[in-house]
């Protein structure tokens, strides 16, 4: 005689494992002492199996299976349409973000690029006074401005600031400050 496994009557019969396990826990259905079913009892209990509806069975659960695997593939181009247009809207931010801050840059270079006038200090009274004009100055004031010249990627060194060194201090100052 033949003998089936649960998920094999149930493959032939077209119904669910659990199905199965109902009908064993009801005492519908036995299972012998190495866990298999015979068939002959499956045919007690379910009758002959129907070859036909088992491919509709099959047929309708493989389309099902491709339905959810679609929707699912969908919901995952959506997700990542959506996942592309942030990334796009961050670049263009971004893209903004640097053209402004290279109009700052180039601002701040043509700052620090003007003619300064010259400062002395005379006596004590400290008193500060512009150095007289030139004709050599007036010339070069009376230039028509450049256009500002494009520069890439130059870097303007910023000074570092050093902490001073702490004073010295002995063992016991630790723990005691010392008279001032």
């Amino acid at each position: 005689m033949k003998k089936l496994s649960v998920s094999e009557l149930a493959k032939l019969y077209g119904y669910s494992r659990q199905a199965i396990y109902a009908h064993i826990n009801k005492g519908n259905l036995s299972k012998g002492s190495d866990g298999l079913i015979d068939f002959v009892e499956a045919l007690r209990v379910f009758g002959e199996p129907q070859k036909k509806e088992t491919t509709v069975n099959q047929s309708q659960s493989i389309n099902s299976q491709n339905l959810t695997e679609v929707d699912l593939l969908k919901r995952q181009v959506d997700i990542l349409e959506k996942q592309l247009n942030q990334a796009l809207l961050r670049e263009n931010q971004s893209l903004e973000r640097e053209s402004f801050y290279q109009e700052q840059i180039e601002a701040m270079q043509r700052l620090l690029e003007a003619p300064k006038p010259q400062i002395t200090q005379s006596g004590d009274h400290g008193s500060v006074q512009p150095e007289p004009a030139t004709e050599a100055k007036e010339e070069v004031i009376a230039m028509p401005p450049k256009e500002p010249e494009v520069i890439e990627n130059k870097r303007i060194p910023v000074p570092e600031h050093v902490e001073p060194e702490p004073e010295k201090r002995g063992f016991w100052s630790r723990f005691f400050r010392p008279y001032d």
